[in-house]
């Protein structure tokens, strides 16, 4: 019995290793527009792909300070100013730009065949 028990929780562990390392395809490389907000739910998860000085970025929708949308927030550069509370956050380090603890949830994501992929 103690042997069948490891035996699952190996396994368990593995397929949950293997899951960490999947892409999900969500939109369409051309419709990620220069400059523009793309918010899309990936299994329920509000992300938000940002096209800004020809890097994109992929980051949680909501701000980690009250859990705001930043899809009704608007871009300086590659800051993200939260429309709640105007506070800005860098979309290369995820950091708030007066606070460093708060940051962004930033997502992995990769171009494939034309299409934007994302890995939660």
């Amino acid at each position: 019995m103690w042997v069948y028990f490891i035996f699952n929780l190996e396994s368990l562990e593995k397929t949950e290793m293997e899951n960490q390392d999947e892409f999900v395809p969500v939109l369409d490389e051309k419709e990620l527009q220069e400059g523009k907000m793309k918010l899309v739910s990936v299994e329920g998860t509000p992300i938000l792909f940002i096209k800004q000085e020809g890097q994109i970025f992929a980051i949680n929708n909501r701000c980690p300070h009250m859990a705001c949308s930043f899809s009704g927030g608007t871009l300086d550069g590659l800051v993200i100013v939260c429309p709640c509370h105007e506070w800005r956050f860098d979309l290369k380090t995820g950091k708030y730009d007066v606070e460093p603890g708060y940051e962004l949830t930033k997502y992995d994501w990769k171009i494939k065949a034309g299409k934007i992929w994302v890995r939660l």
